[in-house]
């Protein structure tokens, strides 16, 4: 069971990985809040999932994404239930845009914090309102690949969610750019590979200034 909001949260940044070095690494920096995975992501780590999502738990100090892979009700429950039992509060179920995903997050809205992933178009997203989710995961660079502007697509499911309980989770991130557009465009949280996130600290003329920090300034001697 868990609180459903009664606002909006603050914005969170999320480390798109299975691989502990890289959560462990990203969760150091502590400006990134948690831990978004996938089936695929998942397929990359050494250990099984469930040994990875207890060891994720153990990193993170916020939310843990973790992706069903069932497809029938009394499956996706049960398999939500084994999820909760290894995130305890830290859970949020993601599910994919089909009838059965929209309705599981309908049926079980009280008892599971559900995100509805891969989400393409504001109807989609209209329809997780309607069903009371608190994230949609939208596809940024994804959507722009498939000839779709992800940052439009951002923008006009901001517009479809305004007044409800439901934020945008902007995925799929390559650049900086991308990132501060899907925000400014009414992303509500952002998650990203490491090397976005480290991306995120990196600018030319910032590294110029900082060299010049360095190769003619002073400080305290340590």
């Amino acid at each position: 069971m868990w609180s459903q909001p009664g606002k909006k949260e603050e914005m969170t940044i999320f480390i798109d990985s299975a691989i502990y070095e890289e959560v462990l690494e990203a969760l150091s920096a502590k400006w990134v809040g948690g831990v978004t995975t996938n089936p695929l992501l998942l397929a990359t780590a050494a250990e099984p999932p469930a040994t990875v999502l207890k060891r994720l738990a153990s990193l993170s100090p916020g939310m843990v994404f973790y992706q069903l892979m069932s497809t029938t009700q009394e499956e996706m429950l049960a398999e939500a239930r084994q999820a909760r039992l290894l995130l305890n509060e830290m859970l949020v179920l993601k599910l994919v845009p089909t009838w059965e995903g929209f309705s599981f997050a309908a049926r079980y809205a009280s008892e599971f914090r559900c995100c509805v992933t891969a989400v393409y178009s504001p109807a989609q997203a209209l329809v997780a309102r309607q069903a009371g989710v608190p994230y949609v995961a939208v596809y940024v660079n994804r959507a722009t690949q498939l000839g779709i502007d992800g940052v439009e697509l951002v923008r006009e499911i901001a517009r479809v969610i305004e007044g409800s309980h439901t934020e945008i989770l902007a995925a799929s991130l390559k650049t900086p750019e991308q990132a501060s557009q899907a925000f400014k465009a009414g992303a509500a949280h952002l998650t990203m590979p490491l090397a976005v996130l480290k991306s995120l600290t990196a600018n030319l003329f910032s590294a110029k200034t900082v060299d010049d920090f360095l190769q003619r300034g002073v400080g305290i001697q340590v």
